[in-house]
């Protein structure tokens, strides 16, 4: 499904998705850590690599990728993500789904997302 409207909120760190039959606000974070781009999901699912420390990071921009996708561009020099109006749609509808799924794969490795945090077991 394509999108109706884009819009990139900066002041609120979102992206704003527009579609016939409703509106998503996805957060630049939440977009980072599900980038489509092979340095996050590899090539394959075993080379996929847990993004970490990203809960401070922005969206510098979007930009169009034909007719089909965006290119969202973060601060933190990420920039190799192609969005098609399909992933762009599964991201909007399953938001919740993916958020638990990326919270669980972090507590899971005893990461964070905060990157000024490191999570340290301590065995009694």
């Amino acid at each position: 499904m394509t999108p109706t409207g884009i819009k990139l909120k900066q002041a609120q760190n979102l992206l704003q998705i527009s579609y016939a039959d409703g509106q998503f606000e996805l957060t630049a974070e939440y977009l980072r850590v599900m980038s489509p781009s092979a340095e996050v999901r590899g090539h394959s699912p075993d080379q996929a690599q847990l993004q970490v420390g990203k809960k401070y990071v922005a969206l510098s921009h979007v930009e169009a990728v034909g007719h089909y996708a965006i290119k969202l561009v973060f601060d933190d020099g990420h920039d190799s993500g192609i969005y098609s109006w399909e992933y762009l749609r599964d991201l909007c509808v399953n938001q919740t789904q993916h958020w638990q799924t990326y919270m669980a794969a972090l507590e899971a490795q005893q990461k964070s997302r905060d990157p000024h945090e490191s999570i340290v077991q301590i065995m009694g």
